[in-house]
Order: C-alpha cells, then structure tokens, then sequence
C-alpha cells in the first residue's frame, strides 16, 4: 500500500477552520426565518456552534445500533439522540438501508425542533461524496471488514475523525496505514474496542489487578479465540444471483477482487479469511492490554494442530483457546493464569481462584488505568478537545498486527517469529507477501 502524499497545512481542519466552514455551510443551506429555540441550545441542546457534525458510513446492525441504538452499540437512542451531536448524513450501498436510516433520523429531528418537514440528513451511495462535504467533522464507520482499513484512511485525509468498528484493517499493511494517516493528518482515531471502557469496568479492573502482580508471575492466558488475517481461497461455492435492486454491488466490492454476488458473500466474504477477525480484536486488544508486552521484542507464534500459540519474551503464553474445562458460553474474554492463582473474565463477569485475587480491593499505592466509563463519549469528547482516545491509532494497530500476524500463521498451518517493531516476520518471504495485497482499481490509497 503506498505511501500518502506529504501533507500541507491546508490539509489540516482546524477548531477555527471548522466555525469557519460551518458558517459557510449554514449561509449556503440557509435557514427558516422562524428558529426554533432548540436551535440555540434549549431543551437540553447544544448550541449549533458546540455539536459535532457526523456522518454514519455503514447501516448495517452495527451502524444502524449507532446511529440509533441498539445492541452492542451503548448508547441510548444512538447518535441521533445525542444534544452534543448532529447527523448531517448517513450512507450505505443498499438503498433500503440508508433511506430508513434517514427517514428515522428526519423523525428524530422533526420532533426535537418541532419542525415537521425536518429534511436535512442527507442520505448517499457513495461514501466520497460524504467525505467531500466541510461541513462534517466525524465519521462513524461500520462497514464490511475488507472496507475499513481503506477508509478510515481516506476519511483522515479528507480531514476528518473517525470511529471505525473492529476489525480496524484485514492485513497490516492497512493497519500500517491507519496509523500513518492519524498522525500525519492529526486526527482522532477511536477504535471499536469498547472492552476498555464499557461493560461496568470489568476489564479496566482484571487490567489493574493483573499489572499490578495480583496473579503473580504471569504464566499462561488463554483467549479464547483464534487470531485471524485476509487470507485468498477459492471463491465460495454457490449459484451466482442477480443482484438485489438497490445494491451497488462494485461498490461494495470496492479494492477486493471482483466476483459475482451469491448470497454467501453478500455480507463479509468469510472464504478470503483465515481464523477469526471479527470476534479476536475485542479480546486481543485486552489480554495485549493486561500484559503490556516489550513493543520491540520479537514474538514465536506456534501453530499447533489447528491452534496457535504466542510466546512473548517475558515468558508468558498466548493459548487461542478456552482454559481446560472452562467456557465463557460465547462471550470470549480471556483467563490469566499465574503463581498465586487465576483469573477470568467476560462480559458477564469477573472471577479468580481463590476468590480473594478479585475481591480484595487494591492499595492506594497501585497503578491504575484511566477511567473511561464510556466510548462514543471519549471519541467525542476527543474530537473536541484533541486529546488521545482511548484506543487510539497506535494502540489499536499493536493489537490488530497481534491478530493478524496469528492469522497468517493459522492460515500456513506453520509456526514463525513475528517482529512487532517492524511488523515483518523474520525471514520468512512467503508469510510476509500476505501482509497486504493489490487493492482493485481505483482503491490504491
């Protein structure tokens, strides 16, 4: 994946860029004569100046969970209840999912501004005229995997912030790339690996408690999932169908090779993957978080009769796999297991044996994580302020490489050494040509 051209100040949005454009953008649309008082702040709003103009890009369950709440998305009401917020635009390939988004968010809004003929989320096909429009300063993406490395990418050199949903890239030279484009672009990066921050602070706890020795020395984790990475197969088997009305079926395709629609690849291609991207990034970004491993230090990743294994240089283990005799029931998660004893811990619940390693509050002294009780809310209160997310760019590409670099090896069926410093694997020509791949024209980024 080249390289972006070397940015110039003009490329950066900037808070006094942004009051300018949206300036431009109220005088351009105009407004009725007759405001109503919600429009200056009333009611609970924001005052027009203090929202955030964002876009949904994806309308899917994910996206549409965003947009206006739904499961695994923690927001109630979703984007378009927020007062702090504005949605000026929602955008899918799939006609039918973009015109109910709108006409719910036109709903919405009519009844929060008492103004019946509310019109103003525009609804799109394509994702670059979203990118096009001064007036938007976010996008949340929630797309098919193969589409989000490509553009978060193209959205932070379009000048604006993103949210994307996991997994953030399918192959490290995406990942490579998000991270190059945040920081050359200065923009705020949030990854949807919301474990940090959601879910009663379970996760943030079992952190805490693992980095600060409450296990011991830490020997063994087990993740519960396999690692998974973009990995070329034959296509699915199927009958090849007309596609369905509104659906821009090239689009969706986008930089993947092209193939005709059958409905077994109608929604993430899962014959172009090896292992599990989907699942994985949630619960490697946490155990990768509680371990904190050397960044420089080369990791073995063994592969084992169908499952792969990290060994990282201060001894600990990575199993792809449930601890003997122990089941999360779906939820993932990850069980810690050291000297003094072990711990586990899903969604649901947070557990140790003996039950003392858990229950027993830390001292004062300890080393805490930031407190983070929600993700949208930290990615929004980014934005504003320009401070580092949660899980930011940088944070987010360490554990998607960790993911895919496992992938690869699940997917050669042989055991390699992995440089995370410089995200190759050592002497290995073959497993590193599966770290990108030529994108379809035009999608060379």
């Amino acid at each position: 994946m080249a390289h972006d051209p070397a940015i110039s100040s003009s490329a950066l949005l900037t808070r006094r860029d942004f009051v300018t454009k949206a300036s431009r953008a109220v005088a351009a649309f105009g407004f009725p004569a007759l405001i109503p008082s919600s429009a200056f702040g009333a009611k609970g709003a924001a005052l027009p100046s203090e929202r955030i103009n964002v876009a949904v890009i994806g309308l899917g369950a994910q996206g549409a969970g965003h947009l206006l709440g739904g499961a695994w998305t923690y927001l109630p009401g979703g984007y378009v209840a927020r007062p702090d917020v504005q949605v000026r635009a929602v955008c899918d390939v799939r006609r039918e999912r973009r015109e109910r988004a709108q006409r719910r968010c036109h709903e919405v809004y009519a009844g929060r501004f008492n103004q019946p003929s509310y019109r103003d989320v525009a609804a799109y096909n394509d994702f670059r005229e979203v990118l096009a429009r001064d007036d938007i300063d976010a996008v949340l993406l929630a797309l098919p995997y193969h589409w989000h490395g490509p553009m978060a990418v193209m959205a932070m050199q379009a000048g604006k912030d993103v949210y994307c949903e996991k997994p953030i890239a399918i192959t490290v030279g995406e990942a490579e790339a998000v991270v190059a484009t945040a920081q050359r672009y200065n923009r705020i990066y949030q990854a949807g690996t919301q474990q940090r921050s959601e879910y009663g602070g379970k996760f943030r706890l079992a952190c805490d408690l693992i980095r600060n020795g409450r296990l011991g020395q830490l020997r063994d984790v087990y993740a519960y999932r396999l690692p998974g990475a973009y990995f070329p197969r034959a296509s699915a088997s199927g009958p090849v169908e007309a596609v369905p009305e509104g659906w821009d079926w090239d689009l969706w395709l986008g930089p993947l090779p092209w193939r005709a629609y059958h409905r077994r690849v109608g929604g993430t291609p899962g014959d172009l993957l090896a292992g599990d991207v989907n699942w994985s990034p949630h619960h490697y970004d946490f155990l990768l978080w509680a371990l904190n491993p050397e960044p420089t230090k080369p990791v073995e990743i063994e592969y084992d009769r169908g499952r792969v294994r990290y060994h990282f240089a201060n001894g600990v283990r990575v199993h792809s796999d449930e601890y003997p005799g122990e089941s999360t029931g779906g939820q993932g998660g990850a069980c810690f297991v050291g000297t003094a004893g072990r711990l586990a811990v899903d969604r649901d619940r947070i557990v140790s044996y003996p039950a003392r390693l858990a229950d027993a509050p830390l001292p004062a002294s300890a080393h805490r994580q930031a407190l983070v009780t929600g993700h949208q809310d930290n990615f929004l209160d980014c934005v504003r302020t320009r401070r580092s997310p949660l899980c930011h760019a940088e944070t987010a590409a360490a554990n998607m490489t960790t993911v895919l670099a496992g992938g690869v090896v699940f997917g050669l069926q042989r055991s390699l050494r992995w440089d995370p410093a410089q995200r190759r694997f050592l002497d290995d020509a073959t497993a590193n040509r599966l770290l990108s791949y030529a994108p379809r024209s035009p999608w060379h980024l």
